[in-house]
């Protein structure tokens, strides 16, 4: 009875053994850095917004804002910078974007009302920088060598963008008589490398936009994972990051008279109380709806 015993046993722990191995060698073309084959956020599709009829929306004011990547909460957009480097299936925001754009996934436009397609090299031209490079050149009169200034195009770098601009539109839906927001259009702002009067300086500039709003640029951000510092296999999307507005930002502009941003008539200290005025005063649209 006991040798009976020991050979189910046997059998068992081999067949045991054999199944964890055909589970390993299930598919030889998986990375061989994941123990189990990943799968979920590349086989997702982006959930079109529901649709939204132009008699139910009472009220409406448009908000351009600020995210910056230097605030730790908003660093998992920045990061990872080298992407040589095993990066872990994650990517960057920018070159997430970037990589969309220059493969034709995705449209860009010259401005925030998205009325104007850029084409890609166009648009990418625009954000490449210049340096100043010295080099040698022969004069025949001279019959000898002299150095001469040079400018030269650079390559844009990546890393130099720390803040993406977003345009939003807030509103009321009579429907639920809820508050809601749709992200419209977004942009990068970054650093860029120029020449002038003989010297290098450093300018603030914008890259193109990127309709928001758009289910293939919503595709794109459906199909890649945002980092999360809790749990690596939790399923959030860059997507899911916009539509639950898991960042930290600040108000730059809103829908005026004069059709001006916030810097364009405060600073410093002034500006941020404007800014905070401007989110507080949205917040409060909806809770006074419901006073009598």
């Amino acid at each position: 009875m006991k040798k009976i015993l020991l050979n189910i046993l046997v059998v068992a722990a081999l067949g045991f053994t054999a199944n964890a191995q055909s589970i390993i060698d299930a598919d030889d073309s998986h990375n061989f850095n994941d123990y189990y084959q990943k799968g979920l956020v590349v086989g997702k599709r982006a959930i079109p917004y529901p649709f939204l009829r132009e008699s139910d929306v009472v009220w409406e004011t448009c908000i351009w804002r600020n995210i910056d990547f230097n605030e730790k909460y908003n660093q998992f957009f920045y990061f990872p910078i080298d992407t040589t480097s095993n990066t872990q299936g994650r990517i960057s925001i920018v070159n997430l974007i970037l990589r969309a754009a220059s493969n034709g996934e995705i449209e860009v436009f010259e401005d925030d009302d998205m009325k104007v397609p850029q084409d890609w090299e166009k648009a990418y031209s625009q954000m490449r920088g210049k340096s100043k490079k010295v080099e040698q050149v022969y004069i025949e009169e001279w019959d000898d060598y002299d150095t001469r200034d040079t400018v030269v195009p650079t390559d844009f770098d990546p890393a130099s963008v720390k803040v993406m601009q977003l345009k939003e539109f807030w509103y009321i839906d009579k429907q639920d008589t809820r508050q809601k927001v749709r992200i419209v259009a977004m942009s990068f702002r970054f650093d860029k490398d120029d020449v002038q009067a003989g010297e290098e300086v450093t300018t603030p500039a914008t890259s193109f936009w990127v309709p928001m709003d758009d289910m293939r640029v919503r595709q794109v951000l459906v199909n890649a994972n945002a980092y999360d510092e809790n749990n690596n296999v939790a399923e959030n999307t860059y997507d899911d990051v916009f539509i639950q507005r898991r960042f930290d930002s600040y108000v730059t502009r809103e829908t005026n008279r004069q059709n001006r941003a916030i810097a364009a008539y405060l600073t410093g200290e002034d500006a941020i109380l404007q800014s905070q005025l401007i989110e507080d005063k949205i917040f409060d649209i909806e809770s006074d709806m419901w006073e009598y």
